[in-house]
């Protein structure tokens, strides 16, 4: 239970693989949409 352990967090953290116990961070895809509103909120901010 280490760093040769393959089914721990640190033996993943140390093979760099990942798995059920060391999942993958999800990526948040944003529009256009959405990034033109939020320019549009921060300019409102400013005023």
């Amino acid at each position: 239970m280490g760093k040769g352990d393959k089914r721990t967090r640190r033996g993943k953290l140390f093979a760099g693989t990942y798995g059920n116990k060391r999942p993958r961070k999800k990526v948040i895809k944003t529009t256009t949409e959405q990034k033109v509103e939020k320019q549009e909120e921060k300019q409102e901010e400013k005023k």
